[in-house]
């Protein structure tokens, strides 16, 4: 709503394996995000010195190793304007040399020819420095990059380049003039640089800073790619946590809630890096309960990546993600809030545009998206949908576009596919037919649940039980004056207390001991 104030909260749960990162906004779950703790597994940024394998000139492409099961793929497009100064570096670099020297003094030119082919700049064993730019998705290896960058919150670093850009956001061209000088200024022969939008009206000495720590993890791999005898990691994008506070803080946030001390130590140690003010919203989490679960984000996962989705009132969409695109359909379901039709259409096709660009930023969908909103006969309705979802979607960090609605209701968006697409398990396996879709006649429960009471009661002794099941049952056990219950109580000598919860289904049941563990 106009004029509402957002408040943004990051929450971060470290486990053994992984760290898990979910961005909430007015404690809706908007982004989710994930990072393995173990080993590597080939992210967006990170930078290797791979091995030309085999030359593709039919595509004018080459396949990379860089030590993934799947060879990376980089076009001659890919190789970038200094392809030839990232290899003379590569090629004439030792452990003997003065490695800053030597890239001081490699030249940048000749620029690389627009229309030329791959086998006049690659060879099979070649190395080269590359950037993994698209991870592997599904059968597809990593699409690599051998233009170089570091990015920072304020400045993304470009080895091998001269020219220093200013972000078009930043307005006040007295203010560029100063950013695009000041850079100019602190990097040495070589380097290049963008100025991001968040660099605006920061201090020298901040941006100083930074750059010569971009330098520092740039200039670290050196001594690696000096050796350049085998494939391997280079340097990595920052963690996850990083990343997303680099892409996305600012002053709206309110808190970021981190369960592990060290993270927490480094996330405020980062924060009070780029907004010394804001340090104190980073917050260690103690609470026994899981961090995810208290702050509610484990039941919206559950409710938000199931096929069906639901949305306000009765609608809801059914998604479907295949190798090629992925199909949203909005279902009005039971809807009807007022007697015009294609009123109620239009407000149904916007509550499902507001939960279609969160879906798409929570589930990171890419590729092409065909939407199929219900049918309205206004022109009017239509074009004012294709604007609103503009809108919503104006926040996404992926790159995308959107196509106006066809006259079948279809609506056409492309995001930048850079990592295969979130899917998250909601199904459990259900505790009564473990998964064959047969249960135990119900005729026959009684039985059932008698004969482990003997077993509890007879042959381990446990004299006071509770028995858990849902009220249908409970009601069934309980039923007339001679109830299963009274009986079982007589014939074992047994305390049996009957506790009814709605979380089972019809015929499960659980026997607990009189401190309410389970038995089973």
């Amino acid at each position: 709503m106009e004029g509402e104030k957002i408040v943004k909260d990051l929450v971060v749960d470290v486990a053994e394996s992984e760290i898990r990162i979910a961005l909430m906004q007015n404690h809706r779950l908007i982004e989710i995000n994930k990072e393995s703790t173990q080993g590597h597994n080939f992210s967006v940024g990170d930078v290797f010195l791979g091995r030309v394998k085999k030359l593709l000139p039919a595509l004018n492409a080459a396949f990379v190793d860089i030590g993934d099961s799947k060879e990376a793929f980089i076009h001659y497009l890919d190789l970038g304007l200094y392809f030839p100064a990232f290899d003379n570096f590569v090629r004439e670099s030792n452990p003997n040399r003065n490695l800053r020297d030597l890239y001081a003094k490699t030249k940048l030119g000749p620029i690389l020819a627009k229309e030329g082919k791959i086998e006049d700049c690659l060879k099979p064993g070649q190395m080269v420095i590359v950037q993994i730019v698209k991870e592997p998705i599904s059968t597809k290896g990593s699409r690599l990059t051998a233009e170089i960058s570091l990015a920072g919150r304020n400045i993304v670093l470009l080895p091998f380049a001269e020219k220093v850009s200013v972000s078009q956001k930043i307005s006040s061209k007295e203010e560029r003039r100063r950013l695009e000088t000041l850079v100019k200024s602190i990097l040495p022969k070589n380097y290049g640089a963008i100025i991001r939008t968040a660099a605006e009206g920061k201090t020298a000495a901040s941006l100083v800073a930074e750059v010569k720590s971009l330098l520092q993890r740039w200039e670290g791999s050196w001594k690696t790619i000096a050796k350049h005898k085998s494939v391997g990691l280079l340097f990595m994008e920052s963690s996850k946590t990083t990343i997303v506070l680099r892409d996305l803080f600012n002053e709206s946030f309110s808190n970021i809630y981190v369960n592990d001390e060290k993270v927490f130590e480094e996330t405020r140690d980062y924060v009070a890096e780029i907004s010394p003010d804001q340090e104190k919203i980073v917050k260690l989490y103690t609470g026994k309960e899981p961090i995810f679960d208290h702050f509610e984000v484990t039941r919206q996962i559950k409710s938000s990546f199931g096929k069906v989705v639901p949305i306000k009132q009765g609608a809801y969409l059914v998604i479907e993600t295949t190798e090629a695109l992925n199909v949203i359909d909005v279902n009005s379901g039971i809807r009807a809030k007022t007697t015009d039709q294609e009123e109620n259409t239009f407000e149904v096709n916007k509550l499902a545009a507001e939960e279609i660009a969160r879906q798409l930023r929570l589930r990171d969908m890419g590729g092409i998206v065909i939407v199929d909103f219900i049918d309205m006969d206004s022109q009017e309705h239509r074009n004012q949908l294709f604007k609103y979802m503009a809108e919503l979607m104006a926040e996404d960090r992926a790159k995308h576009n959107i196509l106006p609605l066809t006259k079948f209701g279809l609506m056409q968006i492309t995001r930048q596919r850079i990592r295969p697409v979130t899917e998250i398990n909601t199904t459990e396996q259900c505790p009564v037919c473990h998964g064959t879709g047969k249960i135990t006649s119900s005729i026959v429960i009684d039985e059932q649940i008698e004969r482990k009471l003997a077993y509890y009661a007879g042959e381990k002794q446990v004299k006071s039980l509770v028995l858990k099941v849902n009220p249908i049952l409970g009601a069934y056990l309980q039923r007339g004056f001679n109830s299963f219950l009274r009986q079982w109580k007589r014939k074992y000598k047994c305390k049996l207390k009957l506790v009814e919860t709605t979380d089972f289904s019809v015929l499960q049941n659980e026997f607990l001991n009189e401190n309410e563990e389970a038995l089973d």
